[in-house]
């Protein structure tokens, strides 16, 4: 007898703390984040203030524009929270980092750093995430889309170097 009261309190229990999770999950669905997304096209852009073939605007694009550029392409699952939330801050974390549509802005400097990192975070495939190739399939960059971005970022700091 003893036995099944202690198991219909802790049932009452968690069930309490279920309905307290479970109205804490839909409450949470009303406080969504501002989405980036800007209908301006950026004078500032780096296809903008640099030589950006089509074919290495293509890969950037794909694999790098929806974190470092002020326009994300948004899978359904960010319109779940937490999800939107951790999305919203990861793409302003990248954004602090390099924002493709600003690098007009960056000083000579940090436009040469950029173009290094980029080379040096394709090479050693630190970008673009695992986390986002899993949900992205056209962000996994073959060997040679490594090759073209690795190639262009390098020739493209060289240039901007010996033109200064």
């Amino acid at each position: 007898m003893w036995r099944n009261e202690r198991r219909i309190k802790v049932m009452r229990l968690l069930k309490g703390i279920g309905i307290f999770f479970l109205a804490a999950f839909v409450i949470i669905q009303f406080f969504k984040p501002d989405k980036n997304v800007s209908k301006k096209v950026s004078t500032d852009a780096i296809t903008s203030v640099l030589m950006v073939p089509q074919n290495v605007k293509v890969v950037l694009q794909n694999a790098c524009y929806d974190c470092h550029s002020n326009n994300t392409r948004y899978p359904w699952y960010v319109n779940v929270q937490p999800v939107g939330w951790f999305m919203a801050n990861h793409i302003t974390e990248a954004k602090d980092k390099l924002n493709f549509d600003l690098f007009g802005t960056y000083s000579h400097r940090r436009q040469l750093s950029k173009l290094k990192s980029i080379a040096g975070s394709v090479k050693d495939e630190s970008m673009p995430l695992f986390s986002y190739t899993l949900m992205h399939r056209d962000a996994r960059l073959s060997s040679t889309e490594k090759s073209l971005l690795i190639d262009w970022a390098l020739k493209t700091k060289d240039s901007l170097e010996a033109a200064k």
